[in-house]
């Protein structure tokens, strides 16, 4: 048996329709964010979890929280997988960011790896750390199934270092729609994608198909 690692991006926010940029904690969830979260529960407490990882922001915590009560199993937060932060770019949308911060905007547009939005982080910083968290699950647990849940901006980057793909192509190459499943199973030969952006656990109405780079929280 390998060991199979379940990406979760967090429930919706107000900030993943808007469009603004968002890393910060102490964000909610929006009631369909919850909603979310519930419907998540209910498709996967019965798997049998080897250990549940999970950003320490909000909107991470209460994504995760019904599965939890469901199952009565205990998480493990680990820093290495908050959100790529947006230094001084924090809460707002991708045109005002144009307009006050244009060269630091344009740079990071053209490489997000190398460069980073305003006093925040760069995509290499952010593959670092959740490398480390990876390499500790890794070493933790061989086999059966793990559950991490994150954000837009970090999962799509830890799903780069994972197969190889240019990390500065993250937000050109990959979509994430909120509450979307990535099964990742790790092999002697190396990662394989069992699923990618699955859905299936929510009812349509709260399926959202938009996954636009504008906001990544």
């Amino acid at each position: 048996m390998a060991l199979r690692l379940y990406l979760l991006r967090n429930a919706e926010t107000p900030y993943c329709r808007t469009g603004r940029y968002c890393s910060r904690d102490g964000v909610p969830l929006t009631d369909h964010g919850q909603e979310m979260a519930n419907f998540f529960a209910q498709a996967y407490q019965k798997l049998n979890w080897k250990a549940l990882f999970c950003s320490p922001l909000a909107h991470a915590v209460e994504t995760l929280r019904p599965l939890t009560q469901a199952t009565g199993l205990s998480f493990e937060c680990r820093q290495g997988l908050r959100e790529l932060s947006f230094g001084k770019w924090e809460g707002m949308a991708p045109e005002e960011v144009n307009c006050k911060f244009h060269d630091d905007y344009i740079r990071w547009l053209a490489d997000p790896a190398w460069n980073s939005p305003t006093l925040g982080e760069n995509a290499m910083q952010v593959a670092r750390r959740t490398s480390n968290v990876l390499a500790e699950i890794e070493e933790s647990y061989p086999d059966g199934d793990v559950l991490i849940v994150a954000h837009k901006a970090t999962l799509r980057i830890m799903l780069c270092t994972l197969l190889g793909i240019d990390v500065g192509r993250y937000r050109d190459r990959l979509a994430m729609p909120v509450t979307a499943l990535s099964l990742v199973e790790l092999l002697d030969y190396g990662p394989f994608v069992r699923r990618f952006n699955d859905c299936h656990h929510l009812p349509l109405y709260l399926r959202r198909p938009w996954a636009g780079n504008g906001s990544d929280s």
